[in-house]
């Protein structure tokens, strides 16, 4: 019995070890990006959102985000300090999904 026990409580630890990324939430994207982006962007979430199509944010963020720290560091100067920072890193798995969840070819329309 004991092993079958020790044998569950591992599995699910490496469960959520691995699952980090799947459980990234567009509503806490669409606060990190009021919090953090919307002074730097200079515009609503709607608007930034709508920039990219879904597989185009999936491509700039792809691995760490490089392409998307590149474009938008490089677009808007007042994001480059967020955007390499130790909060982007933790925040980016939301981030992305708000902008995915939102993209021009979406269909839906976040309310900031």
């Amino acid at each position: 019995m004991k092993k079958v026990f020790g044998l569950l409580v591992s599995a699910f630890l490496v469960l959520g070890l691995m699952s980090t990324s799947a459980f990234a939430d567009a509503a806490k994207g669409q606060k990190y990006y009021l919090k953090y982006m919307k002074d730097g962007s200079g515009m609503n979430g709607a608007k930034f959102a709508t920039q990219h199509t879904q597989a185009e944010w999936k491509a700039l963020f792809d691995g760490k985000a490089e392409k998307f720290v590149a474009e938008y560091g490089k677009k808007y100067p007042g994001l480059d300090g967020f955007l390499k920072g130790d909060k982007f890193e933790k925040f980016m798995p939301d981030i992305r999904d708000f902008c995915v969840e939102f993209a021009s070819d979406s269909g839906n329309v976040p309310s900031c």
